[in-house]
């Protein structure tokens, strides 16, 4: 591939009235792991269908490894392996025959394709599965599957698509293991996620999109930069009490206090917080505390600082990523 692995300018798409990718700019260099984060319904699945030539844009250029795709979307497709987030795979065949059968498409010889897809039902812990149909594999072992076949013919660019979403613990850490070694190895990976924690794990540099628009794009190390060193306490209070902000900021002058939500006190600080202090201080002027809870700030911070969008559902994914 010659300059970038990725390059795309001005990329639109519409679906009836509703602007679902609204004028995105994107550039990926080579064996970079792009992570291109966001909310559901962000505009994530639609740029990626694009950039992989299963959509055509209503507007804007896309080249990928230097061929112009701008034409003829999927004139970059050999260079390209692609994980969707639904098997494309076929259920009555076995593991080891659809490996193959992926391989025979991208014009692998017969003997090949049979050693490479040996290769990697081992490297992917699915040995003993090989024969097996592949209407018989869980749903993290038919992910793990989708991901061996992307890699048959040894891509230098690869496009995942949610590639850890509502599968098993196992199956989720073998997947970003199996991501960071191919990364090691030089492949250029565009990552689609809305696991914050995935995101910040694996990635050299991520875009933050939201609402059909790219609003952030840089490093990890620089995105975090901002909060670095920050502490946090989040207090949940019960129904109906009343936060003395004024009583708290002079007793307190040191820290940053919030109020996110009738029933919940955020105090920020850069130095460590100690919560018995602030909740007998609480208590002692009838405000009821029912949790404290620390923290250091994190990507999901940024993120939600950055595009303005709730924490709620993004923080829930990041609690579970963490978890995986």
């Amino acid at each position: 591939m010659a300059g970038p692995a990725i390059r795309a300018s001005g990329l639109e798409k519409r679906f009836g009235d509703v602007r679902a990718v609204q004028g995105i700019d994107i550039e990926v260099s080579e064996g970079e792991l792009f992570g291109f984060l966001g909310p559901n319904g962000a505009g994530k699945t639609t740029t990626m269908s694009m950039l992989t030539g299963l959509s055509r844009p209503d507007a804007g250029s896309i080249v990928i490894g230097g061929i112009d795709c701008s034409r003829n979307p999927k004139a970059a497709q050999h260079l390209t392996g692609v994980v969707s987030d639904e098997s494309n795979l076929y259920p009555e065949l076995s593991g080891f025959d659809n490996l193959c059968f992926s391989g025979a498409l991208y014009g692998m010889r017969r003997e090949a394709r049979r050693r490479r897809a040996s290769e990697l039902l081992d490297m992917f812990g699915l040995g003993e599965a090989s024969s097996r149909k592949f209407s018989g594999y869980s749903k993290g072992m038919k992910r793990r599957l989708v991901i061996a076949a992307a890699i048959m013919h040894r891509p230098p660019l690869l496009f995942l698509d949610e590639p850890t979403s509502g599968i098993d613990v196992e199956s989720s850490r073998m997947i970003r293991q199996l991501l960071s070694l191919l990364h090691r190895e030089g492949v250029t990976i565009f990552l689609t996620t809305h696991f914050i924690g995935e995101a910040e794990r694996l990635c050299d540099r991520i875009a933050f999109i939201a609402g059909g628009r790219i609003v952030r794009t840089d490093t990890v190390e620089r995105l975090l930069q901002p909060v670095q060193g920050r502490h946090v306490l989040t207090v949940s209070l019960s129904g109906g009490c009343t936060v003395p902000l004024g009583d708290l900021e002079r007793a307190f002058p040191g820290l940053d206090f919030y109020l996110p939500a009738p029933d919940e006190l955020r105090v920020e600080s850069g130095e460590p917080l100690k919560a018995g202090s602030l909740v007998r201080f609480l208590e002692e002027r009838g405000v009821e505390v029912e949790e404290a809870r620390k923290r250091v700030l994190s990507l999901e911070d940024v993120f939600v600082e950055i595009t303005g969008i709730g924490a709620g559902s993004m923080l829930k994914e990041k609690e579970r990523g963490r978890r995986q």
